[in-house]
C-alpha cells in the first residue's frame, strides 16, 4: 500500500513513456514483417512483456537492447507454440494474438488470468469463423481460454460487431495482409473507441500496408501487401500523460510533458480539450505540451473515443465547481474491471456523490473529502487516477499499487519526482 502526500502546487517537467497501443501493434507487425525492425522508446511493461514472450513462442526472435526492441520478422511464417500462451490480463495481447495465431500451422491455446477469462471475445471468434478459421472458446462462454486451429486464413468478406471493443477489428486488420485473399470487414453497429482504429491504420501504413476506411463502417485490405521491417520510433502515450496533465489541473500547477506528438491520432489527446473546457490552459509545443491549472468547473462530455482517460477525468472532477457528467462509456464494463462500478465505489468512498448508469457517470463534488484506502480492483488505471486525489486529500492510500506494472511500472516514482 502507498500513501500519497498532498502537494500544494506542482511545477515540473516530465517525460512521457512510450504508447502501449503503439508498442504492442508495432511488435506484432514487426513479427510479421520481412527483415529486422528496431523499435525505439517502446513501453516496457507487463503487457508488452506478455506480447514479447508470446511472439517468441511463435518463433519470432525478439531482443531488448536498452530502450529498444529488435524484432527479426519472419514474413508471416510462424511456428506453432509448444505450450499454452499466458497473457495475464493484457487485453491487447490476447485479442491481437487471436487472429495472429490462425496464421500458425497447428493448434494454439491462449489463456490469461481470472479476469481475462471473464472478458468477452466471442465477437472476434465469430468474425474469424465467418472467414473459415476454426476458433473456439474452450468453455463455450465466449471468453478465454481459446483454441485456434491455424494454418492460414482464407480472408474475403466478413463482419464484426463494433459496440464492445475496437480491438476486435484491430486484431483482424493487423494480420489481414497475410490472409489468402483480400479482406473486407463490415462493422455491425457503431464502432466504439474509433481513434484506436486510427492508430492501427497509422502504424500499418508506417510499415508499408494500406487499409481503406470507409467512415468506420467498412475496412478493406487489398491483396499483395506485406509489412517491411524498419526503424520505428514509438510515440509517447497520451493515456499515461493524462495523469500528469490532471496533476496540474488538480493542484493549480504548471506541468510540461515531453515526448508527445501534438498531431497524434491517439484519442486520449482530447483529454486536453476536456481540461480546457474545465478551465485549464494548454500550450502545445514541439514534442511537448504544457498545461496550467486554473479553478475548475464541471462539464458534460461524451468519452466514447477516449475510454482510458475516463478515470482520470472522474477524479479531476472531484475538485471542480459543479457536477461533471460523463457519457458513452458502456464499454468500461468489460475492461480490467467493471470500471463504472469501481469508480462509483471509490469516488463515494472519498465523499463524492456519484450517479452511475449503464453507460454514464455523474460526479457531484463534496464540500469536504475524507481520506480512504482506495481499492484498485487490480486495475492499473484505478491506481494511477486515484493517486491524483491524494495530491489534494490527506490520507489517501492506494492498495495493490503494483498493478501499475501492467502499463506504467515506474508511475509512483514519477509522481514523487513530480511533487518535489
Amino acid at each position: 500500500m502507498i500513501e500519497i502526500v498532498p502537494t500544494p502546487r506542482i511545477t515540473a517537467t516530465v517525460a512521457c513513456p512510450g504508447s502501449k497501443s503503439y508498442t504492442n501493434r508495432a511488435l506484432l507487425i514487426a513479427a510479421l514483417a520481412e527483415g529486422v525492425s528496431r523499435l525505439t522508446h517502446p513501453l516496457l511493461s507487463d503487457d508488452t512483456r506478455f506480447m514479447n514472450e508470446a511472439l517468441m513462442e511463435f518463433g519470432i526472435p525478439v531482443k531488448q537492447e536498452g530502450d529498444e526492441f529488435l524484432v527479426q520478422g519472419t514474413g508471416g511464417r510462424l511456428r506453432v507454440p509448444k505450450k499454452e500462451i499466458y497473457v495475464g490480463n493484457a487485453g491487447t495481447t490476447m485479442r491481437f494474438l487471436t487472429t495472429f495465431a490462425a496464421l500458425a500451422p497447428g493448434t494454439t491455446r491462449l489463456t490469461g488470468n481470472e479476469r481475462m477469462q471473464e472478458r468477452p471475445i466471442g465477437d472476434l471468434l465469430d468474425c474469424l469463423i465467418r472467414m473459415g478459421v476454426q476458433a473456439r472458446s474452450v468453455r463455450n462462454n465466449g471468453c478465454p481460454p481459446l483454441e485456434i486451429h491455424g494454418g492460414g486464413v482464407p480472408g474475403g468478406a466478413t463482419e464484426i460487431a463494433g459496440d464492445k471493443s475496437s480491438q476486435y477489428l484491430t486484431s483482424v486488420l493487423l494480420s489481414a495482409p497475410y490472409f489468402d485473399a483480400p479482406t473486407t470487414i463490415t462493422i455491425n453497429g457503431d464502432l466504439t473507441s474509433k481513434p484506436y482504429a486510427d492508430i492501427t491504420l497509422d502504424i500499418m501504413r508506417a510499415f508499408g500496408v494500406h487499409a481503406e476506411n470507409e467512415s468506420y463502417r467498412q475496412f478493406r485490405v487489398a491483396g499483395g501487401q506485406r509489412y517491411q521491417g524498419r526503424d520505428y520510433l514509438v510515440e509517447g502515450d497520451y493515456s499515461s500523460a493524462t495523469y500528469f496533465f490532471a496533476a496540474a489541473a488538480v493542484t493549480g500547477g504548471d506541468v510540461t510533458v515531453t515526448h508527445l506528438n501534438p498531431d497524434s491520432v491517439q484519442g486520449d489527446r482530447d483529454f486536453l480539450s476536456a481540461l480546457e473546457q474545465m478551465g485549464c490552459r494548454v500550450e502545445p509545443g514541439t514534442e511537448k505540451i504544457r498545461i496550467l491549472g486554473n479553478p475548475l468547473h464541471g462539464i458534460a462530455i461524451n468519452m466514447n473515443h477516449m475510454p482510458d482517460a475516463v478515470q482520470t477525468l472522474a477524479v479531476t472532477a472531484l475538485f471542480a465547481e459543479g457536477p461533471t457528467r460523463i457519457t458513452g462509456i458502456g464499454n468500461l464494463r468489460i475492461k480490467e474491471t467493471d470500471r463504472i462500478v469501481a469508480l462509483e465505489n471509490e469516488l463515494a468512498r472519498l465523499g463524492a456523490e456519484v450517479e452511475a448508469g449503464e453507460d454514464f457517470l455523474v460526479i457531484r463534488p463534496a464540500k469536504q473529502y475524507r481520506g480512504a484506502e482506495i481499492e484498485t480492483y487490480d486495475d492499473h488505471r484505478m491506481a494511477m487516477s486515484f493517486a491524483l486525489a491524494g495530491l489534494k486529500i490527506p490520507g489517501v492510500k492506494i492498495r495493490n499499487p503494483e498493478c501499475v506494472n501492467k502499463s506504467f511500472p515506474d508511475y509512483f516514482d514519477r509522481l514523487r519526482e513530480l511533487c518535489r
